[in-house]
């Protein structure tokens, strides 16, 4: 549906609010609020939140930075959480006890979705239940101190995977999430970022809140503490995650790809990099395979993105 994104979307009241202990530069606050605002004003939401920076930030009974109900559940469970709710809510509304539009909603870092909570929440996705799942990934466990996950990219410098003279930071790979929620054969999976205006978050969490079914989005929420960037950068970072095609953002609907973006000209992976200090290690001299290995792995995996979108969408 067409809408004017200035009138429609930001002034819808804010159902995440102001007055949260998030970092000041952090990629998570918009995207909780932009998703948020997605949700039609009349209806109610249900919010499960795993143990995380967003949890311990937006919530300290018995104050919370939520509008809607709120749940805290533990770092590995936030899909069984709400999958749960939304069974209680469905059979509740069966017997004529409520009367009411309920939208059920989870948010985790990649901490708390690609590691510790992929069980709950491939079992949520694979039972069907009516629910969104939200994974803000910025690449490491931020909140209990800097360690890899498995979303962390290659060789960036963490305190678990330090980069010096033994190690040039984390050896392996970033896990492919969104692909792998793909797989799970769901009516809606998304790749998205805080950036070009946020209508392409907004109509995203749209879609997915709106969408019958078990639904995944995949978000960047960069980290000015983690991945060492100035505070005043983040939309910079966004834009260069995107512009690299480190990050694309595209979307499956019932198993068609859609990149949503192409870059006119794509730029190498040292503009993404360089502003980070937690690549820094990367661009002393002799450490330029590092940047060479990383950038194949990002073509590597754009093009087969482009080639999954042109497979799926034959006739």
């Amino acid at each position: 549906m067409p809408y004017n994104v200035k009138e429609v979307v930001a002034n819808k009241p804010s159902r995440f609010t102001s007055g949260h202990r998030m970092c000041a530069g952090c990629g998570a606050p918009p995207v909780a609020r932009m998703i948020m605002r997605a949700l039609k004003p009349e209806d109610h939401a249900v919010i499960s939140v795993a143990t995380g920076c967003m949890e311990v930030s937006t919530f300290m009974y018995p104050y919370t930075s939520w509008t809607d109900s709120f749940i805290h559940t533990a770092f590995e469970c936030a899909g069984a959480t709400l999958s749960g709710a939304e069974a209680a809510y469905k059979s509740m509304k069966k017997q004529g006890k409520i009367d009411n539009t309920t939208k059920f909603i989870a948010f985790g870092g990649d901490g708390g979705t690609y590691d510790i909570g992929i069980q709950s929440l491939s079992g949520a996705m694979e039972r069907g239940h009516d629910m969104v799942y939200v994974c803000y990934d910025n690449g490491a466990y931020m909140n209990t101190g800097i360690q890899r996950s498995s979303a962390t990219p290659h060789f960036a410098d963490t305190t678990t995977s330090p980069a010096g003279t033994v190690i040039p930071g984390k050896m392996q790979q970033r896990k492919d999430l969104t692909t792998i929620m793909a797989g799970h054969h769901l009516p809606y999976v998304a790749q998205t970022i805080g950036y070009m205006n946020f209508k392409d978050l907004y109509e995203k969490a749209e879609k997915a809140i709106y969408t019958e079914g078990p639904c995944f989005l995949n978000v960047l929420a960069p980290c000015p503490r983690g991945w060492g960037y100035p505070t005043d950068m983040l939309m910079q970072i966004n834009k260069l995650a995107v512009e690299t095609c480190y990050w694309p953002l595209y979307e499956v609907i019932d198993g068609k790809y859609k990149i949503n973006y192409k870059p006119a000209k794509k730029l190498p992976i040292e503009e993404f990099l360089k502003p980070q200090k937690r690549f820094k290690h990367m661009f002393k001299p002799g450490n330029e395979w590092m940047i060479e290995e990383f950038q194949k792995e990002v073509d590597r995996r754009w093009d087969e993105l482009l080639k999954l979108e042109e497979i799926t969408n034959k006739e």
